[in-house]
């Protein structure tokens, strides 16, 4: 459709109920999303284009805590927080993005090349996405997007992961007959973030993005991941998913995120393997005297984190299929507990008077009382933490975060049925 009958369809009652998968009671108010981002797009690329809606969502870890880049499980589900774009296909061999309140990117599809100049960038997942579907047969072609986000940066909802998702589902649709399935798209985002934006993440944040609803994986073979979707409805559980900003930045914080895997990685050398999941638990514990003397206490610590948490998810999604919530809760709470004290992903190294996601656990464990449960989420040292909340809490513990944390500090959160997708 053109812009003017995309302005036309999203402001009916037809659209709304076409965009409810996606933000159940909240749709809407993203529909009024929508005519704004159609709004930027007219200001910022006048003419009678073609236009195609694309959504990619934020993801929340619920189970796994950086176990994805060492083959591990992890429990994680989209949530109704996303990037959504309106893009349109050009003939002039440029790739033009303006993401709402940044400058305008663009990139020639002619350069497809890595330049280390451009990590830690967005520049650098747009052409790292683009570069993959290149290598897999894909005639990657020009085109204009307009981008806004409800992913806050820094939200530990993973925006970067959600925004390499959004450009995949574009270049896919416009250019390769949607022909890479919701795991593809997932793994060609991790390509981009690894190889072109240099950070050595997993493929965890992806996968919930691309593919959707609450589901767990199993990555003991990355470029073949199983995934499976569950059925669970945590607030007929009377529990209420929230997240909770701790408001530290992830600057700077790249060397601490990557010497987890680091570290662990080189235990798993010890033995002539690449990663933990191919080395047997049993044959870690019984070298633990050599390791700590050829790698430091850290990295068994860690190590002893991720076989416990890699463990813990097929407890979890046990517990939630046979509908034991207290069990459920329990894990999430020791998962809590390991991150501290063995992961260690909570105070960045020789922090003192910035402890940020320690002071926001401190407080969620003060707050609930006994009841529910929390625990860090996703990558650490900054970012969020995760609180699962009784119902009849939830406005105190909200008001409470708010009060003690600054407003905003608090986010409730809905699991959303549908990942990454060409909005209709």
């Amino acid at each position: 459709m053109n812009l003017k009958e995309w302005n036309e369809r999203v402001s009916t009652p037809d659209f709304v109920q076409a965009i409810r998968p996606l933000y159940a009671d909240k749709a809407r108010e993203n529909a009024a999303r929508y005519a704004d981002l159609l709004k930027l797009y007219e200001k910022t690329f006048p003419g009678d284009a073609q236009i195609t809606l694309f959504s990619a969502p934020g993801r929340t870890e619920i189970g796994g805590n950086h176990t994805d880049h060492e083959h591990g499980r992890v429990l994680a589900a989209s949530v109704d927080m996303d990037s959504i774009a309106a893009a349109s296909a050009s003939d002039d061999g440029m790739i033009r993005i303006l993401s709402e309140g940044y400058p305008m990117i663009e990139i020639s599809v002619d350069d497809m090349s890595v330049n280390e100049s451009e990590f830690n960038t967005t520049v650098s997942l747009i052409r790292g996405v683009a570069a993959k579907f290149a290598q897999m047969g894909c005639k990657v072609g020009g085109f204009r997007a307009a981008v806004t986000s409800s992913v806050l940066p820094g939200s530990g909802l993973s925006s970067s992961a959600a925004f390499e998702v959004l450009i995949g589902y574009i270049i896919n649709h416009l250019f390769f007959e949607d022909k890479a399935d919701a795991v593809r798209i997932a793994q060609i985002g991790q390509y981009a973030e690894n190889v072109y934006f240099g950070k050595p993440s997993g493929l965890m944040d992806q996968t919930a993005s691309s593919v959707g609803n609450l589901i767990t994986i199993d990555f003991e073979d990355p470029s073949a991941p199983v995934v499976r979707k569950l059925d669970v409805d945590f607030e007929k559980s009377g529990l209420k998913l929230c997240i909770i900003n701790c408001w530290a930045s992830h600057a700077d914080l790249t060397d601490e995120y990557a010497a987890v895997p680091v570290e662990e990685q080189n235990v798993a050398g010890y033995f002539g393997k690449k990663v933990l999941r191919e080395v047997a638990r049993e044959d870690f514990m019984n070298a633990i005297p050599e390791l700590r003397r050829q790698f430091g206490d850290r990295a068994v610590l860690r190590s002893i984190h991720f076989y416990q948490d890699n463990e813990r998810v097929p407890k979890q999604v046990e517990a939630l299929e046979a509908g034991d919530i207290d069990a459920f809760l329990k894990l999430v709470s020791e998962s809590g507990r390991s991150s501290w004290m063995y992961l260690q992903n909570i105070v960045p190294t020789g922090a003192k008077e910035h402890q940020e996601m320690a002071v926001a656990l401190a407080l969620c464990d003060e707050l609930l009382d006994g009841v529910g449960a929390f625990r860090v989420h996703g990558g650490g040292f900054a970012g969020t933490c995760q609180a699962f909340v009784p119902e009849d809490k939830i406005d105190e513990f909200t008001k409470r975060m708010d009060q003690l944390l600054g407003e905003g500090s608090c986010h409730v959160l809905n699991i959303r049925s549908v990942g990454g997708t060409v909005v209709g």
